[in-house]
């Protein structure tokens, strides 16, 4: 039952609503992240310098940036692009570069509406994403108090128990530590970083993600580069792979899509994010920025995140596999733990091990973030209409806070096939709110007129 919902849920409805979105927005702003990345590029990553002026105690674009990245890089980019190529092809790694273009697009929109609407709450904090402009922008709060559930949801789900459950499995695969101790310790490490607030995860977030990433990328360059030979190859490959005319999945739309198009778009969207409104939440604290600077942010991280690091962990796992994923026998995080290890020997199974524990560990504390920010407008929005007292007191402060470290100590201790199915059900579900938005809003979205500022 749970996985025919799942299948209707993740069908090629939702797969091509997120690319219709993402495609319109592209055709809208003359394909921005293409035409001027340059400039985009230029005010993200490239002003970094820029920042260390700014004020002491305040959460800097670049700190947003690295948290959204924290939510992001995760599993994603190792289990689900190894998931992707076993299941589709080779040809699915193209079609999640093609879902990263677009999404770009996408995630620049959602996070522009975002910070165009956030508001500060009675304590003086910002309150932004889907749910923010689904009330003040498209005048439904209902349907962002439903974003809201959702998302609290998927935090409790995806964003804790799923990543404790990775880290709990890999410790014990590797080092071969149970899994109490693990649990023990990781609950009061999360505590010890979300009792601080958005302003401890964005400092831990900004020190954490860029050296992980950048040595998970080092290792991953190693190997592609001592396979030089076989490049050529692996992308013909993968160009090939994309448009061959495999068996099709059956769509609830009444059409089918190949597999490595409904694998690679899929895994693309699990992986960057753009299109759930995530990110649009994660970018509302802030300070001293515009819709457009923030937007173009979140088009950066959708690039690093899947066009970068996605793709290094498909080539290694491609060049390692001569192009044929499952003659390996692995999948998962088994195929890319394998395909370093080949090459690397034990070393590359800790690179892959090291990176799966970062990556999970910054997850959970950007989706504590998310989880929060979403339970408390929802609690503001129930109490504005009498109603649910009792979940009122639930979703505030440290009742939740309670909640989200109980997700993370139980999702060390317990088997989540289930939980899998459950999470990735509320993330499509909490999809949907956030595309509406961006189709009736559409008119508000723009791109920078000045290039020169």
């Amino acid at each position: 039952m749970i996985h025919t919902i799942h299948e209707l849920v993740w069908g090629p409805w939702l797969l091509f609503a997120f690319l219709g979105i993402g495609i319109f927005y592209t055709l809208k702003t003359g394909f921005f992240q293409v035409r001027k990345l340059p400039y985009w590029w230029k005010h993200t990553i490239g002003s970094i310098q820029e920042e260390s002026g700014e004020k002491t105690g305040e959460v800097t674009k670049f700190q947003t940036a690295c948290t959204a990245l924290a939510a992001t890089i995760g599993t994603g980019n190792i289990v689900g692009v190894a998931t992707a190529l076993t299941a589709g092809g080779p040809g699915a790694l193209f079609w999640m570069w093609v879902s990263a273009g677009i999404g770009m697009m996408t995630g620049y929109a959602e996070t522009m509406l975002g910070i165009r609407y956030r508001y500060r709450n009675g304590n003086g904090q910002w309150v932004c994403g889907p749910m923010v402009y689904l009330e003040k922008g498209l005048k439904l709060p209902y349907l962002g108090m439903l974003y809201s559930f959702l998302c609290i949801m998927v935090s409790l789900g995806m964003g804790s128990m799923v990543q404790s459950n990775s880290i709990a499995d890999t410790l014990n695969y590797a080092f071969q530590m149970p899994s109490l101790p693990v649990g023990i310790f990781l609950t009061v490490l999360v505590l010890f970083v979300v009792i601080g607030g958005i302003g401890r995860i964005a400092f831990v977030s900004e020190r954490l993600i860029p050296l992980a990433a950048g040595i998970y990328m080092l290792f991953s360059m190693v190997i592609i580069m001592s396979c030089y030979d076989k490049i050529p190859y692996i992308f013909e490959c993968i160009f090939k792979d994309a448009f061959r005319p495999v068996s099709l999945v059956s769509g609830t739309a009444g059409y089918g899509i190949s597999k490595s198009l409904q694998y690679g778009i899929s895994r693309g969207v699990f992986s960057n994010e753009a299109g759930l409104g995530s990110m649009a939440v994660l970018h509302g604290a802030a300070e001293d920025t515009t819709p457009e600077e923030q937007g173009m942010w979140a088009m950066f991280e959708v690039f690093f995140d899947t066009i970068l690091i996605c793709t290094m962990t498909g080539l290694v796992i491609l060049c390692m596999t001569d192009g044929n994923t499952a003659a390996s026998g692995y999948d998962g995080a088994a195929l890319t733990a394998y395909s370093f290890s080949k090459r690397l020997g034990g070393l590359g199974q800790n690179v892959v091990s090291a990176s799966m524990l970062v990556f999970a560990f910054a997850t959970i504390i950007a989706w504590y973030y998310l989880g929060r920010q979403a339970a408390g407008y929802l609690a503001e929005s129930l109490k504005i209409r009498g109603k649910f007292y009792l979940v009122q007191r639930i979703l505030r402060g440290k009742v939740y806070t309670g909640l989200y470290l109980g997700a993370v100590f139980a999702g060390c201790l317990a088997k989540l096939e289930t939980v899998w199915e459950f999470s990735d059900i509320w993330n499509g579900l909490m999809a949907i709110p956030n595309i509406v938005a961006l189709i009736f809003l559409m008119k508000e979205v723009t791109v920078p007129k000045n290039d020169n500022r």
